[in-house]
């Protein structure tokens, strides 16, 4: 679980990292100021949670059900959340806007949300 968790952490950080550079660089002439701003909330909460990710590998030792379940939520929710966004501002600039990612960024949201609540209860526990 611990490699899964540094690892999901690191891949998310490169992304964030060529995917806020891209957005900023390649699709500056195409998006909008309104999609340029919804991209890079999109990176920003994945470098965020790529952090998030490194650290309770670092801090947790993955031996309850609690603490898997947080790292979980937080990689799902990453998923969902920062490439749904992804996919909305993109397929909204060339033209043919992908409706059906509009509720998955909530749930991704969600998921984030359910992390950091059952992070903060580990360690309120401990």
């Amino acid at each position: 679980m611990i490699q899964l968790t540094q690892t999901a952490g690191a891949l998310f950080g490169v992304l964030a990292v060529v995917l806020g550079a891209f957005g900023a660089h390649a699709l500056k002439k195409v998006f909008t100021p309104e999609l340029q701003q919804s991209f890079e909330t999109g990176v920003r909460y994945q470098m965020y949670h790529a952090l998030l990710l490194i650290l309770i590998s670092i801090t947790l030792s993955f031996e309850t059900s609690i603490e898997k379940t947080v790292a979980y939520l937080i990689i799902i929710g990453t998923l969902l959340f920062s490439f749904s966004i992804y996919g909305l501002c993109l397929s909204s600039a060339f033209g043919k806007k992908w409706k059906w990612l509009g509720p998955i960024t909530p749930l991704g949201g969600l998921l984030l949300t359910l992390g950091w609540t059952l992070l903060a209860f580990t360690f309120i526990s401990n």
